[in-house]
């Protein structure tokens, strides 16, 4: 079987290298690209947050990890899947994030949270709604991916 995606857009902001953390402040900008138009992003400004699924376009076929290893290969976390950790070295190499949205203006939307690079390209763009999170749930996860992401999103740990 085959897939072929293609973008609906390209990622605009100022990170051109690998970054880990402090993407809260990153501010980005996804203009469409033909054939969408303004008319494809119309009512999305109604929503707070959109999930933005991307590709992992630098990431070439000899990084792709396909078994298991200790997430950002620290040696002091379990050796772990790689669809147990949300590395950008995953077999097809996309990358899904929810982002704040700040502004719509004509096919471009404006956006605060993304964790992509400059140029990635975008494959799809989803409003947020409450009703695809889990209701009423805790979430659980192993004390490695607390460890991990506890600086990932800076903002949120400042008090």
């Amino acid at each position: 079987m085959s897939i072929t995606l293609t973008p609906i857009g390209f990622v605009q902001n100022e990170l051109n290298f690998r970054h880990q953390g402090n993407w809260e402040r990153t501010i980005s900008t996804i203009e469409l690209v033909e054939p969408f138009t303004a008319d494809s992003l119309l009512g999305l400004d109604s929503f707070s947050h959109a999930e933005i699924i991307f590709f992992f376009d630098r990431v070439t076929e000899d990084m792709i990890q396909t078994g298991s290893g200790p997430p950002r290969k620290n040696p002091d976390w379990p050796e772990v899947g790689i669809f147990s950790q949300r590395g950008y070295t995953r077999p097809n190499r996309l990358g899904a994030t929810i982002v704040r949205i700040l502004t719509l203006n004509g096919n471009t939307l404006t956006v605060k949270g993304l964790d992509a690079l400059n140029g990635t390209p975008v494959i799809d763009i989803k409003p947020l709604m409450r009703e695809f999170l889990p209701p009423d749930e805790d979430i659980q996860q192993p004390s490695w991916a607390d460890e991990l992401m506890k600086r990932y999103w800076v903002e949120k740990n400042r008090s």
